[in-house]
């Protein structure tokens, strides 16, 4: 351990001197010859969640694809890839503001560059929160789908890191900490069970009834670590028995009854209610703006009709807190149209909902 901490103090000092990368002042310090692994890691296609992560630092990537799409919100129906990618890009633009163009061109280039590799091999940088855990069920099906070879694929996923106290990402380390990551148990080659795994959860998810994601929350998998967690909370979206409220919706409103205010300390509470990151800040702005708009409001919002922002004022109306009581039912009062993966939640008579006492997604 100490020859270790010192060949490390002696790398960084190199950065100091040099200006290089850990990744290359580390090589240099080793004789400057790649390992065996570094080079499979070097000529494979990596592939994460987002361009906050520094993966060209680690000096292992050289072909980088980021996927850029909140699978857990909005409509994600069993199409081919073609359709869905004009399915998703819509919603995309109509609730986050996006270019139609941009976000379409975006998902070619992402698609075009992982088929183009199917003869290759693939390393996925990946955590352990919802979604992340959609993108890579989605990413593996469709690998299955192109006939990768299993062992072909490595995953590296965690879901926390020592050293920091709430992980809330892969963007949090820094480039030596994410290269270490390969030689820990985070890291394995996957098997053709694991991609079999992935096919059937992918399919659940965006089937258009809802039966199929108990099983998949069931699972535990030494591969896909965090798979059935994953799909547990998943299935806590659809509207409670007890109130009609999605879990991220209750948590809103409880943060807001706890003491009103700002939108984005609303937010900030909301979330660390979270066990794994779940909401961004602009989703759950949209969630508020939602259940202000209601036909019976659950929230109020100061100024009215203009986008929710960190200082829009959030308030409790008395509705809103009958709700929150379980007193009434917010579906039954303003009807719900919200997509989970394949399923279209629509109407005041819904015919799935999570019950909180056996938790159990009941019909």
């Amino acid at each position: 351990m100490t020859r270790q901490a010192d060949f490390k103090l002696r790398v960084r000092a190199r950065m100091a001197e040099t200006g290089e990368s850990y990744a290359i002042a580390r090589r240099r310090l080793l004789g400057g010859q790649p390992a065996a692994e570094e080079v499979r890691m070097a000529a494979a296609l990596h592939i994460s969640n987002g361009d906050g992560t520094d993966l060209a630092g680690t000096g292992l990537a050289r072909r980088i694809v980021f996927w850029r799409d909140v699978l857990h919100e909005g409509p994600v129906p069993a199409l081919g890839r073609e359709e869905l990618r004009r399915v998703r890009a819509a919603f995309l633009v109509g609730v986050h503001a996006a270019d139609r163009g941009e976000v379409l061109r975006m998902f070619l280039e992402r698609d075009a560059a992982v088929e183009a590799n199917r003869g290759g091999e693939y390393v996925l940088w990946f955590e352990a929160d919802l979604y992340d855990q959609l993108q890579i069920v989605e990413i593996l099906a469709w690998l299955a789908e192109l006939e990768v070879p299993a062992g072909a694929v490595t995953l590296i996923c965690i879901g926390e890191h020592p050293g920091i106290a709430h992980f809330g990402g892969l963007g949090e380390l820094r480039a030596e900490q994410l290269r270490e990551l390969p030689a820990t148990k985070a890291c394995a080659r996957l098997s053709g069970a694991a991609l079999d795994l992935a096919t059937r959860a992918w399919a659940a998810f965006r089937a258009p009834t809802p039966e199929g994601l108990p099983a998949i929350a069931a699972v535990r998998s030494g591969e896909l670590r965090f798979l059935g967690e994953a799909f547990d909370r998943l299935c806590r979206e659809y509207p409670s028995t007890r109130d009609g409220l999605s879990l991220a919706e209750r948590r809103v409103l409880a943060a807001v009854a706890a003491q009103e205010g700002r939108a984005g300390d609303v937010f900030v509470r909301a979330a660390a209610r979270e066990v794994r990151p779940y909401l961004g800040d602009t989703s759950c702005f949209a969630m508020m703006a939602r259940l202000a708009g209601a036909a019976y409001p659950l929230l109020e919002l100061r100024p009215a009709g203009v986008p929710v922002e960190g200082a829009t004022l959030v308030r409790l109306t008395a509705v809103g807190a009958r709700v929150l009581a379980g007193e009434e039912d917010h579906v039954r009062l303003n009807g719900v149209d919200r997509w989970i993966g394949g399923v279209h939640l629509s109407g005041r008579d819904l015919r799935w909902r999570w019950d909180e006492g056996r938790e159990v997604l009941v019909t």
